[in-house]
């Protein structure tokens, strides 16, 4: 079910093409990636789903209906660009943004309480934001960001300015969210985050879509028939190779001989047929793309 689209959405500052003729669908219950180099138009389409700004053409969908200014209740913002008020409490601003979504001080103030403890930050809950770190910062705005459970999230660069081991809590809180029902846009240039959490994406570059649909369908659309095969290092996959078969690498300075083959379709069999008859294979496997060889490879063919 489709909870969230654009359709052929076309936005122009003076005599700049932000987006052009963009169209998205997010399914409910996913996490959708907004990809793109810095300027491709990300930041426009997520100010426009905002109603921050509004677009030249096209149309928005939410819940099925047309966008309208009422459902900003429903939609959850976290901007790259913090901005929480750095001479007010934290606990004072956090039941302030809470209230500003509708819920009640009491209420605020019970939710608050569960979230801070749970980003181990409710020490700071009388001290000014300026006292907090970056990353204890983001931590507060993410909680504000949530609280009132809205049906769609967009986290915008959630992961700037967080440790390694923030940054994982941060991920496991998103899919939490995403298992509890939650719909989320995702925009990010860390291709690792994508992997991680992402069930589908749309890629910007110059102000158009030009790549969209599944992860795993994606990888499987750029992968490239290569396949990793691991030998005993007394064998030679070299004496192995036929038509339709093609080393790429091979690397004997471990334990083992690791090889990186390019095989033709219907070709496999025939190789481990052959390498069979001979010898035990330890590991086998196809490589696919990871998400980073994708992005550059089609923004750079753009």
């Amino acid at each position: 079910m489709t909870i969230f689209s654009t359709n052929n959405i076309s936005k122009t500052y003076a005599n700049h093409k932000a987006l052009d003729q963009v169209s998205i669908n997010v399914e409910k219950g996913s996490v959708f990636g907004l990809l793109g180099p810095n300027g491709a138009g990300k930041t426009t389409l997520i100010r426009i789903i905002n109603q921050i700004t509004a677009p030249d053409e096209g149309e928005i969908y939410f819940m099925g209906e047309k966008l309208r200014s009422e459902h900003v209740h429903h939609i959850g913002y976290l901007p790259e660009e913090r901005g929480l008020y750095k001479k007010m409490k934290v606990g004072e601003q956090a039941i302030y943004l809470a209230e500003l979504k509708g819920i009640k001080k009491a209420d605020a103030k019970k939710r608050l309480e569960y979230w801070f403890n749970k980003f181990d930050i409710y020490s700071w809950w009388n001290r000014k934001v300026e006292e907090l770190s970056k990353g204890m910062q983001q931590k507060v705005q993410f909680i504000t960001t949530i609280l009132h459970e809205p049906e769609l999230l967009i986290f915008d660069e959630p992961f700037s300015g967080f440790d390694p081991i923030n940054a994982n809590l941060l991920k496991e809180e998103i899919l939490e969210l995403k298992n509890n029902g939650a719909t989320i846009i995702f925009s990010t240039h860390n291709m690792e985050s994508v992997e991680a959490i992402c069930d589908s994406i749309a890629l910007i570059n110059k102000s158009k879509k030009i790549l969209d649909g599944r992860v795993d369908e994606i990888k499987q659309r750029f992968k490239k028939n290569e396949f990793e095969i691991i030998l005993s290092k007394e064998n030679n996959i070299s004496d192995y190779i036929f038509d339709g078969v093609e080393l790429i690498k091979k690397n004997t300075d471990l334990n083992f001989q690791v090889s990186t083959l390019k095989i033709e379709k219907g070709r496999n069999a025939d190789l481990l047929s052959k390498i069979l008859q001979k010898t035990d294979i330890i590991s086998y496997k196809e490589i696919l793309p990871t998400m980073n060889e994708i992005f550059i490879d089609t923004v750079s063919n753009e």
